[in-house]
């Protein structure tokens, strides 16, 4: 697992994919510290691992990167800590725009393509 505060490469992503799941990278957005976490079975541990060095929860989205991919496809906005009905979020997904907005802006500026 790796907390990404900088930048990493597409190249990083595919051999981080084909060590884990093959063709996609788990990961969990801080929107708010512009940050993200990669590289672990579980977003739930990524989300942990933010939370400890002082992300909030509020801000902490799970994705999923297919590192294979591009253009929308290169995104999957798809986890269990996203059911959030406390934030008005009801499914797996990210439902509100605005928030996948805030998700594109952090992954486009820390992945190098």
């Amino acid at each position: 697992m790796k907390i990404i505060e900088s930048e990493i490469t597409i190249s990083e992503l595919k051999i981080m994919a084909e060590k884990m799941f093959g063709n996609l990278v788990k990961a969990v957005v801080d929107i708010d510290k512009g940050l993200m976490a990669v590289d672990a079975e579980l977003h739930a541990d990524e989300e942990a691992i933010l939370i400890e060095h002082g992300s909030k929860q509020k801000d902490l989205w799970g994705i999923n990167l297919y590192p294979q991919l591009t253009g929308e496809d290169f995104i999957e906005f798809d986890s269990m800590i996203n059911l959030r009905p406390s934030q008005g979020n009801l499914t797996r997904s990210v439902e509100n725009e605005e928030i996948r907005k805030k998700i594109k802006i952090v992954v486009n500026r820390l992945i190098k393509r």
